[in-house]
């Protein structure tokens, strides 16, 4: 468990909110039932049935969403004769020279390099628990980092910005959804449930488990 979360008094394991820093007595919690913190009320744990391969499926979904949210077509604009397509990838390019390369870099670290090494590690730390076997090398690191990442993982911002940016644009061009915004969109919706659907409590208590 994170070191900022747990603790020991008296021999007994302490968990502490995440909102109030308020110390509970390290519940047991059975499956379908949510341990709640006793001055806030923030969820604690709620350990459901299946819920590893749940995440593990919808990180999977999320990759390959990724991938097609960078390549394919974005956006496509009509305007007075004129024709023009582009993709994430296209975006993020078009800042890549002269003083505008860190606004490149910061594109494409917060819209695709972390949401993808998050879910990365999701998927590695995840995968073996899924199959009933031992946590892979380093699981635990790889838990913390995504969940480290978890802030700066920025695509359902993108997607946000550019809905308000269609809004202006629509009254000067013809715009055209490309699937790649469809997928992003999807991207955006399963990374919410994903998120819902973790509990990060009964993943740590897993991975401190010995191996068998």
């Amino acid at each position: 468990m994170p070191q900022d979360l747990t603790g020991t008094l008296a021999g007994q394991a302490l968990l502490a909110c995440p909102v109030c820093d308020t110390l509970h007595v390290e519940p047991e919690v059975p499956e379908g039932h949510v341990a709640r913190c006793a001055r806030c009320g923030k969820v604690l744990a709620a350990p459901r049935q299946n819920a590893f391969a749940r995440v593990l499926a919808l990180a999977v979904t999320s990759v390959v969403l990724m991938v097609g949210a960078v390549f394919f077509p974005f956006i496509e604009l009509q305007v007075a004769g004129l024709h023009n397509r582009a993709s994430v990838l296209d975006a993020a390019l078009a800042f890549s020279s002269g003083f505008m390369v860190p606004l490149s870099f910061a594109v494409a670290l917060l819209i695709v390099l972390i949401p993808t090494a998050r879910l990365a590690a999701i998927i590695y730390t995840l995968y073996p628990l899924v199959r009933g076997r031992a946590p892979w090398r380093h699981a635990h690191h790889a838990f913390r980092m995504s969940e480290h990442l978890r802030p700066w993982s920025m695509a359902e911002i993108f997607v946000l910005g550019v809905a308000v940016a269609l809004v202006k644009v629509a009254g000067l061009a013809t715009v055209s959804l490309g699937p790649a915004f469809w997928a992003f969109t999807a991207l955006v919706l399963i990374t919410v449930l994903q998120d819902n659907t973790m509990c990060r409590y009964t993943i740590w208590k897993t991975l401190e488990r010995p191996a068998p």
